[in-house]
């Protein structure tokens, strides 16, 4: 009887009725933490990231009502390419000659609707050619080119910087001399203009200067001029989302790994309760 009560003893003990982890358990709680605490961080970053977006716009939509400043010069340009969100949106003067012929027509949606932004380069008074967004236009028209605006023009707009290459289809074609997207650096090749400015400027006025004095730029007769002061100041801001994805993530992960862990216990318990009857 003694020795019957004992081995009962036995499978009631703790030991039996929570057994050590296994290697291969520990490994799975390592696991599973090290996914937990990775979500959750890509969350805390996301926020982060939504703090410093929503700062970057509220910055940005106060540079366009300030009154404007000389263009950056060459001087100030690798700052720039370092650190474009600084600069992004503020309004700049300029004051230099067209490049005739070296026009570049951009595909453009706007709200007056489809056509192109008309580009043309500016050789800078005080030395640097910067790409001009000249404003928006329906159709590619000859008449448009720079040449009918002869002599110095001063051009107050919005600083902008280089855009990215587009993705298939709409990646821009410079053999073809087709653009999908303002890449200042491929324009700049195929148009021969050397080295140019990190930024292109969104117009919003153009001014001639003749003789000390500046008057408003009109087109040919029967010329269409080109659009400007369409620029739309926003921000891809997708970044709680991104936190909200990463925390649900992370909260389902853990949530997982527990019921693992508790359908693991209700095993033991029910193994437990079978070997003790």
């Amino acid at each position: 009887m003694s020795g019957v009560a004992g081995r009962g003893d036995d499978r009631s003990a703790p030991g039996r009725r929570h057994r050590p982890l296994t290697p291969a358990w520990i490994l799975f709680a390592v696991v599973a933490v090290a996914l937990v605490v990775g979500l959750a961080s890509l969350g805390i970053w996301q926020v982060q990231r939504l703090a410093w977006k929503e700062a970057l716009i509220a910055a940005a939509s106060e540079r366009v009502g300030l009154e404007p400043v000389p263009a950056p010069g060459p001087a100030v340009w690798p700052d720039i390419v370092a650190n474009p969100q600084a600069h992004i949106y503020r309004r700049v003067s300029i004051r230099g000659r067209w490049l005739s012929g070296q026009d570049t027509w951009v595909q453009a949606t706007t709200d007056l609707g489809s056509g192109y932004w008309l580009l043309t380069p500016l050789a800078v008074d005080d030395g640097g050619v910067v790409l001009i967004n000249r404003g928006y236009v329906q159709r590619r028209e000859p008449g448009l080119a720079a040449a009918a605006e002869p002599g110095a023009v001063t051009v107050t707009g919005l600083l902008r910087v280089s855009e990215a290459n587009g993705i298939f289809p709409r990646r821009n074609d410079p053999e073809a001399d087709r653009w999908f997207s303002r890449e200042l650096a491929a324009i700049a090749d195929r148009r021969g203009l050397g080295r140019i400015a990190p930024y292109f400027i969104d117009a919003q006025t153009t001014v001639a200067t003749a003789g000390g004095a500046e008057t408003p730029v009109n087109p040919a007769d029967g010329v269409v001029a080109p659009v400007p002061g369409l620029t739309v100041v926003s921000f891809r801001n997708h970044h709680l989302g991104y936190a909200l994805t990463w925390f649900v993530l992370a909260a389902m992960t853990a949530g997982a790994a527990l019921r693992v862990f508790y359908w693991r216990w209700r095993g033991q318990q029910a193994g437990a309760g079978a070997g003790g009857e």
